[in-house]
């Protein structure tokens, strides 16, 4: 299949899932994963109305920047990012999905300051508490907040997170353990502008959206299978 028609049944289960949960199509963002995409391929999404796109590597993400905005793409950072890599993508990115632990926010939101620009953010939640992944636990959420809300650099506009690799139908509880925290989040601290709840990828974004996802992150069902030519 072609990238269109790979975009085309992702739409199609994006809708259906929307109506399965009586929800707006409107709701739901749509974010195409190019990490180790080439431009080429990436035009072909672009082409067939990609209008946001996720990076994972910052080095690629900085190769790649000119050309997102050239054709005025939205763009997300979510993957891991390191201290002494965020001057690369703060500022820059519209919006860094993957804030996982302090000592980043505090490196965000220094160089923020530093150079005079607000940086939107998503906190990264270890959903299913496992260690060999990146996120804080629900409960170290509010130390984070806090930090975040007397800052005029560092706008919070929601939560992430990367579930347990399992069944589409046995993630849901996490996922609704997120939307669960993402409300609770914007009842006690009603003056940050929460609007995204980013989660669901290619495998379970169906169920995502039906527990309550504002935002889907899909690499593999729209460009298939990545092919790694080198590097990390």
């Amino acid at each position: 299949m072609t990238i269109r028609e790979n975009l085309e049944s992702v739409r199609e289960q994006m809708a259906l899932a929307c109506q399965r949960a009586g929800r707006a199509e409107r709701e739901v963002t749509l974010i195409a994963v190019t990490k180790f995409v080439e431009i080429g391929r990436i035009a072909e999404a672009i082409d067939a109305g990609v209008t946001e796109i996720g990076e994972n590597r910052a080095q690629e993400f900085t190769e790649k920047l000119t050309f997102y905005k050239q054709n005025h793409l939205r763009t997300h950072f979510i993957g891991q990012l390191q201290t002494n890599k965020v001057k690369y993508v703060c500022g820059k990115a519209d919006l860094i999905q993957s804030v996982d632990r302090e000592p980043l926010l505090d490196a965000i939101l220094a160089y923020a300051e530093r150079n005079g620009v607000t940086q939107d953010i998503t906190i990264e939640v270890n959903i299913g508490r496992e260690p060999q992944k990146g996120g804080v636990t629900p409960e170290a959420l509010p130390a984070l907040l806090e930090r975040i809300a007397g800052s005029p650099h560092v706008r919070m506009r929601g939560l992430m997170c990367v579930p347990p690799a399992i069944d589409r139908e046995a993630v849901r509880p996490y996922f609704r353990e997120m939307r669960t925290l993402f409300e609770r989040i914007g009842h006690e601290y009603p003056a940050l502008p929460l609007d995204t709840l980013s989660m669901g990828m290619s495998h379970d974004f169906p169920t995502a959206i039906e527990e309550g996802a504002t935002t889907v992150r899909v690499g593999t069902a729209i460009f298939g299978p990545r092919i790694i030519t080198g590097g990390n």
